[in-house]
């Protein structure tokens, strides 16, 4: 539990103490006045006795609150690290199951390097194929390319390096895509590197 709080909750018991101090007073104030109206008298051990009652169970609750706000700083701290833990897991989890996915490329790699056959069409053929590969996995874990080329240009999904003059296309229209832009799930990880019509 933050500080502020239980400075807040110990302020509270101060005040409520103080409160319950100040009715004890005007009790007893009350019952000397009756005292004197009556000519009765109580005996002031018994006043003292009822008062350091009052006290000591002020003094008790007082402790339980505390106690309470301990535990409830230990549940928050469990808490936190649990927590940070649960993150630590599903992090490492995601970093093995993408891993996983790309270890097929990795051994189409290494079965394209080995050959020795030195046939130029066959070694472009297996590139090709490791490249859908990896873009199909990719894909599978959400990867989107951003469209851009003849598209209006959008600065949350692509970044303008150059202008260019062409009166054939409308202001703001994207002339050519230099770099390919990336989304996973919806959320941009790298926008689209384009020239920009301005006339």
């Amino acid at each position: 539990m933050p500080s502020f709080m239980k400075d807040e909750m110990k302020k509270k018991d101060e005040e409520k103490l103080a409160q319950m101090q100040e009715e004890i007073n005007e009790a007893a104030m009350a019952a000397d006045d009756a005292e004197a109206e009556t000519g009765e008298t109580k005996p002031a051990a018994e006043e003292a006795d009822n008062a350091n009652a009052e006290v000591e169970s002020l003094k008790a609750q007082l402790q339980e609150k505390a106690d309470r706000v301990i535990r409830l700083q230990a549940d928050f701290d469990n808490f936190r690290r649990r927590t940070r833990q649960e993150k630590e897991a599903v992090g490492a989890v995601v970093t093995q199951d993408l891993i996983k996915g790309l270890l097929p490329m990795l051994d189409d790699f290494e079965r394209a390097m080995q050959s020795q056959d030195g046939d130029p069409d066959g070694f472009r053929k297996g590139m090709e194929m490791i490249y859908k590969k990896f873009r199909e996995t990719l894909k599978n874990d959400g990867l989107e390319v951003i469209e851009a080329e003849g598209a209006e240009f959008d600065p949350n999904f692509h970044q303008a390096v150059m202008r260019v003059n062409d009166p054939e296309k409308k202001d703001g229209t994207i002339a050519m895509e230099l770099q390919k832009g990336y989304m996973v799930n919806g959320t941009v990880i790298r926008p689209s590197m384009v020239q920009v019509v301005s006339n």
